[in-house]
């Protein structure tokens, strides 16, 4: 271990207790406690799905009620479904895609899969006991017209004052990256896939 001496001891106080000040002065100045937030998780990069449940983790810790709705997926089995069943009803789950528009190739089941979805979204976000709903790939769904855009993130936007809501999935809308509260980008810097490392259970699903 690198020896350490006074003087640099009580530079290093120095530097942390005047960015301490900055840190607790930026604090200070927000001024709403609570407020439920849209998030949008985008972006070409792997991550966006397992960020939400992490955030849906999260928040059962503290005892709260998580819904969740997977637009898209439906084809395979994931592990995170298994995993969130221990939490008995705090977590309500609904699989509602059939898989990707590529494997379906029937845009009218397509179109009636995601409309069905989005009305169970509605549902959950209508449940005041549920304080974090998770729209898995509503993004997609939205890419491919789906679903109205404008109805969408109308009803995101007017949704209960506490409640969170996380939407995943790549080439996010303008429009729903407007109305969020939070946007976050995975980027895609390197991926096994492009190795040939086919999806595998507990890393893809």
């Amino acid at each position: 271990m690198k020896q350490i001496d006074d003087s640099e001891e009580q530079r290093h106080r120095a530097k942390m207790a005047k960015r301490k000040a900055v840190q607790d002065a930026e604090v200070a100045g927000k001024t709403i406690e609570e407020k439920g937030l849209l998030i949008v998780n985008t972006g070409p990069g792997k991550g966006k799905t397992t960020a939400a449940f992490g955030l849906a983790l999260r928040m059962l810790g503290y005892g709260r009620r998580v819904g969740v709705v997977q637009f898209i997926k439906g084809a395979w089995h994931c592990g995170e479904k298994d995993a969130f069943a221990a939490f008995g009803d705090r977590v309500v789950w609904h699989t509602m895609g059939e898989g990707f528009t590529w494997e379906t190739q029937d845009l009218k089941r397509d179109i009636a899969a995601a409309q069905a979805a989005w009305a169970k979204a509605l549902e959950l976000m209508a449940d005041p006991t549920i304080s974090l709903v998770v729209l898995d790939e509503l993004n997609i769904a939205l890419r491919y017209d789906y679903l109205d855009l404008d109805a969408v993130v109308a009803a995101l936007t007017a949704r209960r004052p506490a409640l969170h809501v996380v939407v995943t999935g790549r080439n996010a809308k303008p429009a729903l990256l407007e109305a969020a509260d939070l946007v976050t980008e995975m980027g895609a810097v390197k991926h096994h896939f492009a190795a040939g490392v086919k999806a595998q259970k507990g890393i893809e699903f």
